[in-house]
């Protein structure tokens, strides 16, 4: 019974997802879910809920969680690029304690450690056949990136920080005679690199190599740039939501440069307009490689796919597939928002059905 199912959410009390999540629960008739905040889950200041049902949600920006995540005495500067692999450790290892505390978690400890190392989750989307631009072999530093480069005979590619999220530290380089032109959301700022919500382009070889280099002890996964396809003057994505193995919800991210995401000045396009560029047929087949990205994490309720179809809108490819990636305000699906879909799809049995039904198939090699 609806009512019997009792929730609860490790996350940052006023982180917004929380908040949502929560207003969808109740107005499902449900008990309201219990937050355990992430400094808890940390510091070890409360157990871990042993037989309860668990939604993870981003640690967010709380300066102290993210002291307690790189394991530091001082949390990082606001934006600041640094410790991103220490930060992952310890998202991973956080998540390990409340697995370990015998609740069960709506985010697989495993599938999230996957899909928060862009290099890990794109060797599992390779693997299961779904289209991805390919991808360099690792590189420690600009002269290695520039070499590889070579060899691959690519001019364009997408060095992104294998740990990280929007677009934090992702580079889209263009190479060629006697040029070099990076465009980017990194800030370079007295004593480090810093995110911030404006695009920037360096033309500086030099201060260009030095943003790879200085990156790059953190880990770097680069792949090559496809050309997406685009709607009058702007190039445009998908954030596709999927739902136990079902997409539900999509929002169009338009630009007119090569990064898309809405926080940095990007504008939301319109679906329809996606949707018949694309055709029936183009469009059925990039739901359905979203549902098989999805597919590769069987134990994680929700995942977030950034879809690109590609010039001609007959062909598409999966840039990346998210943790945590379900905050589409305002976005209705048979009148629910993505929340609300999660809640409906415990309820009404559909995620026990797909999560059983995805299992075999990654254990039969499907």
């Amino acid at each position: 019974m609806p009512g019997d199912l009792r929730l609860t959410v490790v996350g940052n009390p006023d982180n917004r997802r929380v908040g949502l999540f929560t207003a969808a629960a109740l107005a499902a008739g449900l008990p309201r879910p219990a937050v355990l905040p992430w400094v808890d889950v940390l510091t070890g200041a409360a157990p871990p809920p042993a037989g309860a049902l668990v939604r993870v949600d981003s640690p967010g920006e709380d300066p102290e969680v993210d002291r307690l995540l790189r394991r530091t005495a001082t949390p990082a500067r606001h934006g600041e690029l640094v410790g991103l692999a220490d930060a992952y450790a310890g998202l991973v290892d956080g998540l390990g304690r409340v697995a370990a505390g015998g609740a069960e978690l709506l985010n697989d400890p495993a599938d999230v450690a996957a899909l928060c190392d862009k290099r890990r989750c794109h060797a599992l989307l390779h693997a299961a056949g779904v289209p991805v631009p390919a991808a360099l072999p690792p590189v420690a530093g600009y002269a290695e990136l520039r070499a590889a480069m070579a060899a691959a005979g690519w001019a364009r590619v997408f060095v992104k920080p294998a740990h990280g999220s929007s677009a934090a530290g992702v580079i889209a380089l263009a190479v060629g005679p006697g040029r070099v032109r990076a465009v980017t959301p990194i800030e370079v700022a007295g004593d480090g690199l810093f995110n911030s919500l404006r695009v920037r382009h360096y033309d500086d070889e030099a201060t260009v190599a030095a943003l790879v280099d200085r990156l790059a002890p953190q880990g770097l996964h680069v792949e090559r740039w496809l050309p997406k396809a685009g709607l009058g003057e702007r190039v445009v994505d998908l954030r596709v939501v999927v739902v136990a193995g079902r997409p539900t919800h999509a929002v169009v991210r338009a630009s007119r440069g090569p990064m898309t995401n809405l926080h940095l000045g990007n504008a939301r396009g319109d679906l329809a307009q996606v949707r018949a560029a694309a055709g029936p047929a183009a469009w059925a087949a990039a739901m359905e490689t979203c549902a098989r990205a999805a597919a590769c994490f069987p134990r994680t309720l929700h995942v977030g796919v950034d879809l690109m179809f590609l010039l001609g809108w007959r062909r598409h490819a999966v840039a990346e597939v998210n943790a945590f990636g379900d905050l589409l305000p305002g976005v209705l699906a048979d009148g629910r928002d993505t929340y609300a879909e999660q809640i409906h799809a415990l309820t009404s049995g559909r995620w026990a059905r797909w999560r059983a039904t995805a299992e075999e198939a990654v254990a039969c090699g499907a």
